[in-house]
């Protein structure tokens, strides 16, 4: 395998990851991991285990410039991160049990969905709106929500970031940046956790190929949070939508590809 081919395929998937993760908590496995597979040959345990790697310090340096620019709930996002680890535990062990192959592309689609709802209907909410929200609803609303987002990342195996982005804005109410960075928030723990487990059921991931896409996702994913927290709320929507959109048709063919 070619060194070239190694770095174009890592600066693109990372690139890919970066923005998303950067823009819209989007998880870097959805992204990194078909195109190691498909491209790379590399092992598809391995793949998501590196996938994540890459997530941890692009999600915590968009999760500190969100919270520089005032855009962090850390609150509420601690007492969901809290319930989606345990039931990501809980949905892995129900996913042995219960066939779940017709959930395949349930994070793919939702990408590309998702994607299309936030260029047809941008979220306008406002913090003023978002505070107004009693603390008794948002407490128990992060608990209720953490627990289904981590029972669905746990039993597909993908999709969190996407589920916490949706629910955050769709349910809690959250304003468009403050959703995108206290799922980020979240994501930082939930990806550790994931990359630690991979890599010491699954063994050592190739050294090169792992930081070429920590070190290319964590460069995209501080461009993306630094432009969307500058961004007028419209034109972030905006942003966020294509970026969904073009992302979860490229993933589409990758699959397809796979």
């Amino acid at each position: 395998m070619s060194t070239l081919l190694i770095l174009l395929i890592t600066f693109f998937a990372g690139m890919g990851a970066g923005l998303g993760t950067g823009f819209a908590g989007m998880s870097a496995a959805a992204v990194i991991s078909p195109m190691l597979i498909s491209f790379l040959g590399v092992e598809p345990y391995m793949a998501v285990g590196i996938a994540l790697a890459s997530d941890v310090l692009a999600s915590a340096v968009s999760a500190y410039t969100y919270k520089k620019n005032n855009n962090l709930d850390i609150k509420n996002g601690s007492l969901m991160m809290v319930m989606v680890l345990i039931f990501t535990v809980i949905g892995s062990y129900v996913s042995k049990i219960v066939p779940s192959r017709t959930m395949g592309n349930f994070s793919t689609f939702m990408t590309l969905l998702l994607g299309i709802k936030f260029i047809i209907k941008p979220v306008m909410t406002t913090k003023q709106d978002m505070d107004a929200v009693s603390r008794k609803k948002k407490i128990t609303g992060s608990l209720i929500c953490g627990a289904c987002v981590g029972f669905i990342c746990g039993f597909v195996g993908a999709g969190g970031g996407m589920m916490m982005l949706l629910i955050l804005t769709s349910v809690l109410g959250y304003e468009l940046k403050t959703a995108v960075g206290t799922s980020v928030f979240i994501m930082t723990f939930t990806a550790l956790t994931g990359s630690l487990s991979h890599f010491s059921f699954g063994g050592k991931p190739d050294p090169v190929i792992m930081i070429l896409c920590i070190l290319f996702t964590f460069i995209w994913a501080r461009i993306a949070a630094v432009f969307a927290n500058k961004a007028k709320p419209e034109t972030l929507n905006r942003a966020v939508g294509i970026v969904l959109t073009v992302l979860g048709v490229v993933i589409l063919v990758f699959n397809y590809i796979k």
